[in-house]
């Protein structure tokens, strides 16, 4: 069998199946992200979408190592008065995440313990179970949800004998001081590539937001740019990275710089552990 027609799902191999494949390489990857809310032309599961493929076409090009299950969960803070003021609301208003007034879905978000219990639980399962790399694949952006990522890697990478790594699903060159955008050109533009690897064309509908002639301001449907996110808004607070303007063939060129930067921190970690 070729390497690239292997079973790397973990949830569909046998108990033989995933001794075998951890004998040839003790490395898994972990997908993870929250379902949110992600305006009303993108689907909640945007995110952990994003995260699953990333990590299966890494492990499928990498060669070795098998994908663990997406574990729908994270975490978001509410937003500080600074920023409810760049995106365009009062200092004082309460808005938690991308859960804005006018957001038709509530988020799935967990309390920041309760999504550093849960994550901690899985990758004591996988240092249980004798993996030495694990890959978390992240697809949620909020600073204290990679933070909390951060903290229990660094935790079991130094208190086990398995090494935890992670990044997140968006190329660096997206990021506006280090925060991405939400909902913007560039997610609308990878969900456009992966709805035509779920083998459809209507997962993401354009008819749900208004046509290119109304500007989208920060607080109309939870889209933001980077920008939105930062201390130097867009001035009339509106979306510059219009996902009006998105395209499967920009979506699959982050796709592919995603699985560039994965493979590379992979090959880097499997090195440090002497795997590679």
């Amino acid at each position: 069998m070729n390497k690239n027609d292997r079973e790397i799902r973990f949830e569909l191999l046998r108990p033989g199946q995933l001794i075998q494949e951890r004998e040839r390489c003790p490395l898994i990857f972990v997908p993870i992200a929250p379902l949110e809310y992600h305006g009303p032309h993108l689907p909640v599961g945007m995110d952990p979408i994003n995260a699953t493929f990333s990590a299966l076409e890494t492990c499928r090009r990498l060669g070795k190592g098998v994908v663990y299950p997406t574990i729908h969960c994270g975490t978001e803070r509410e937003r500080p008065a600074w920023m409810l003021e760049s995106l365009g609301f009062k200092a004082t208003d309460w808005v938690v995440g991308m859960d804005f007034p006018t957001a038709l879905w509530k988020s799935h978000y967990s309390k920041e313990h309760i999504f550093g219990l849960i994550l901690a639980n899985e990758i004591q399962f996988l240092v249980d179970h004798d993996y030495k790399v694990i890959v978390i694949v992240n697809g949620h952006g909020a600073v204290n949800h990679q933070e909390t990522i951060d903290r229990i890697a660094k935790d079991f990478s130094h208190t086990t004998d398995t090494l935890v790594v992670w990044n997140l699903t968006i190329p660096d060159e997206v990021l506006k001081d280090g925060l991405a955008g939400h909902a913007d050109i560039y997610e609308t533009s990878m969900m456009l590539y992966y709805q035509k690897l779920f083998g459809s064309d209507s997962i993401v509908d354009f008819s749900a937001i208004p046509d290119k002639s109304v500007p989208i301001h920060y607080p109309d449907f939870s889209i933001v740019d980077g920008a939105g996110f930062s201390k130097e808004p867009d001035p009339e607070k509106i979306v510059r990275t219009d996902p009006r303007n998105a395209n499967e063939a920009l979506g699959k060129e982050l796709h592919e710089k995603i699985v560039g930067d994965f493979l590379n921190l992979t090959k880097d970690a499997l090195k440090n552990k002497g795997l590679l």
